[in-house]
């Protein structure tokens, strides 16, 4: 065991060779240690070596030819003075024109060339100052209408403001300055003061019945200029003439700016509502120094003659007023509001369930128009109101029975409304006249607190059912016994609401494919009435 364990620790152990092969062992692994890559580099073979090189030469030399000859680069600029794109000619960059010359004016072939580029570059460069970069297809006509609406409208309102100073005897030596201007501070004062109870009592008008608030100030407006044109036939009414002047123009502009970031929504394509606005506030003030410049002009015309200077206004009110409102009302037609109303929304569901389809912003804009007086359809239809019942109005047995069927699950429920709506004068026995009431029959569509925006859209695309299945003023079911018609009149109602709710999902994706914003939909005061469930 000990001489085992003597020859196992011996030196002569470790001895696996003479000294040439420890030399060689040495050579073998050192360069190794040194540098892995080396050995296996340089033990490539010659012909593989050479093949390498002369590809690699290629490859370079065919690099060094493309990048030295003239090649279009595929980038391409849109800039105001046209379309441009990059050229590379062996040395540098260059921009040049999509018919290849040049966007340099000192290149420029012949005259009438330079003179075209020129106004295109020009028209471009307007182009650019008065609208926004990415836009409606309608925005165009809109700002034309516009242009046409603020020229003449400003024109009128120089014309009003100097019949005013004439009226309070500004540049009169009879004037006084502290009682013109006591007046003149008395009615901005009453104006602005009308004009915060306007705007608190129709918040809401602003969003539902927009064009028609819009266009309705527009004429208040125009109205409130031919007031003031008239103060000069009458100095000594001016601060009542001046007042209510005010009072309907403060009237009309609160409405212009409440109404005013609707529209622009409509235009803003791109989410990109603060250049929208911009470019409108821009178009307005060049608008204005025109229609400035307009009534400057009529005023320079006739200065020698004080008579026809002080009769001008007028003349010119009928015919300026005329244009302005028409342009104000086919403004409003080129504005295709994207957002949810009662109206629209009933537009949409009776295209919907007549045509099959859902009709796109515009052509729902072009029924609805600017809604000053309500449009009489093909065929009379149950009107249908979103609000609460009316206890004072007569209402039927079934609508009753509709509030009793009411479940915790339930957030809206429809019924018939009977009630109503004005007075007629009969003739009766030749000398006797009997007032008598007209019956206004409808559909009530009556909402729970906490209904959501899918609750609103199966509700009443639920009562646009019952709509079109139930004949036009078909007593029967309103009748306060008949059994039958209500029995009739719950089964209709399941019907609908089980069509409703499955039509529900593929509306909504047909609209949010068209633009629609089916986030929320706007209601009126009278119509955002909700009820409670009681679980007695």
């Amino acid at each position: 065991m000990q001489s085992a364990l003597h020859i196992s620790t011996s030196k002569s152990a470790f001895n696996f060779g003479s000294q040439w092969e420890r030399r060689k062992e040495v050579q073998t692994f050192l360069p190794i240690k040194r540098n892995p890559y080396s050995r296996r580099i340089s033990e490539l073979p010659i012909p593989l070596k050479t093949s390498f090189h002369f590809e690699f030469e290629e490859e370079k030399s065919k690099k060094e030819l493309e990048t030295t000859s003239p090649t279009l680069l595929p980038v391409v600029i849109r800039q105001s003075d046209g379309v441009s794109r990059y050229f590379w000619d062996g040395n540098d960059i260059k921009l040049v024109s999509v018919d290849g010359k040049p966007v340099n004016f000192d290149n420029f072939d012949d005259l009438r060339d330079g003179c075209r580029r020129l106004f295109r570059s020009c028209s471009l460069g307007v182009r650019n100052f008065l609208l926004p970069r990415e836009i409606n297809e309608n925005y165009l006509e809109y700002v034309k209408w516009k242009f046409l609406h603020r020229v003449f409208s400003s024109a009128l309102q120089v014309l009003a403001t100097q019949a005013m100073f004439r009226a309070i005897g500004i540049g009169y030596a009879r004037s006084l300055p502290s009682a013109a201007a006591l007046s003149w501070v008395l009615k901005d004062g009453l104006g602005r003061l009308s004009r915060c109870v306007y705007t608190a009592s129709l918040a809401s008008a602003f969003d539902t019945n927009l064009k028609r608030v819009r266009f309705s100030t527009s004429v208040v407006f125009s109205l409130s200029i031919g007031l003031e044109l008239m103060t000069p036939a009458f100095p000594q009414y001016f601060l009542f003439l001046a007042s209510i002047a005010n009072i309907a123009k403060q009237i009309s502009l609160a409405c212009y700016l409440a109404t005013g970031t609707a529209v622009h929504r409509s235009f803003a394509v791109a989410d990109n509502l603060g250049e929208v606005s911009a470019k409108a506030q821009i178009q307005t003030v060049c608008f204005d120094n025109l229609g400035l410049m307009l009534a400057a002009t009529l005023n320079i015309m006739l200065k020698n003659n004080q008579r026809l200077q002080a009769g001008l206004p007028f003349v010119v009110y009928p015919i300026f007023t005329a244009i302005d409102l028409y342009g104000i009302y086919m403004s409003l037609k080129h504005v295709h509001l994207q957002t949810l109303t009662k109206d629209r929304l009933e537009m949409i569901i009776d295209t919907w369930i007549q045509l099959g389809y859902v009709p796109s912003p515009a052509e729902v804009s072009k029924k609805e128009g600017v809604n000053f007086f309500p449009s009489k359809g093909s065929r009379p239809k149950w009107p249908i109101r979103i609000g609460c019942l009316n206890p004072k109005a007569q209402i039927p047995k079934l609508s009753m029975m509709a509030m009793q069927s009411l479940s915790k699950h339930d957030f809206y429920f429809v019924c018939m409304e009977v009630g109503f709506q004005r007075s007629q004068v009969v003739p009766r026995m030749q000398d006797l006249n009997m007032i008598t009431k007209k019956k206004s029959q409808g559909l009530l569509l009556c909402l729970r607190e906490g209904a959501t925006t899918a609750d609103i859209i199966t509700g009443l695309l639920q009562a646009c059912y019952i709509r079109e299945r139930l004949p036009y003023k078909q007593t029967e079911i309103l009748e306060e016994g008949s059994r039958s018609g209500i029995t009739d009149w719950f089964k209709l109602a399941d019907e609908c609401k089980q069509c409703a709710k499955g039509d529900m999902k593929l509306l909504k994706e047909k609209m949010v494919e068209l633009g629609w914003t089916c986030k929320n939909v706007l209601l009126s005061t009278h119509e955002q009435t909700r009820f409670s469930f009681v679980d007695d």
